[in-house]
């Protein structure tokens, strides 16, 4: 019984967590790449958008993969002393958080941000345009970046699935670079 109340505060206690890193990241994230929008040419804030759907959808996939992937040939790399294999089994054995931090925080702030800075880039192109080529303009652009999110999500999670181990394997040694493996 003691044991279930433990886990329970734990997961408690990373929900309040994942709250808190939501909000603050949506917070900054919105902030930034709205003064940035507004400060460069259209060109420029449809190469930011599309920034932000790929991180969305590179986060998702990582989510997906770490998920899907298996831990036996990362404990037989372990073994073998290869760099990042430790970190990948630590991916994997915190599934739950990892792809929640990568699918529901980081996906879904992409998501949300991707659709303002969109809102955005149209607002700022709007401004040489009539009112009837205005609104076929909104609606091309944002059905275009509600088309790229679901469908580049949609592909990147059948990569990952297939290609779980490369995807774990390659975040693990981007993670290790930022801080050292014991």
């Amino acid at each position: 019984m003691k044991n279930k109340q433990t886990q329970e505060k734990k997961n408690n206690f990373w929900i309040l967590k994942t709250f808190i890193l939501t909000f603050s990241l949506a917070m900054v994230f919105a902030v930034v790449s709205g003064e940035v929008l507004e400060k460069v040419n259209n060109f420029v804030a449809v190469l930011i958008l599309l920034l932000i759907i790929l991180v969305g959808i590179i986060f998702d996939m990582i989510g997906v993969a770490v998920t899907a992937a298996e831990e036996a040939p990362f404990n037989a790399m372990a073994t073998r002393h290869i760099k990042g294999a430790k970190r990948a089994l630590k991916l994997i054995k915190a599934r739950d958080k990892v792809s929640n931090f990568c699918n529901d925080v980081i996906g879904d702030i992409c998501g949300i941000i991707s659709g303002s800075a969109s809102a955005a880039v149209i607002a700022h192109m709007a401004v040489n345009m009539g009112n009837t080529k205005e609104f076929v303009f909104d609606l091309v652009v944002t059905a275009l970046v509600a088309g790229l999110t679901v469908g580049g999500k949609a592909m990147g999670k059948s990569f990952a699935i297939n290609n779980s181990k490369n995807i774990v394997f390659t975040a693990a040694k981007v993670l290790s670079v930022f801080s050292k493996e014991k």
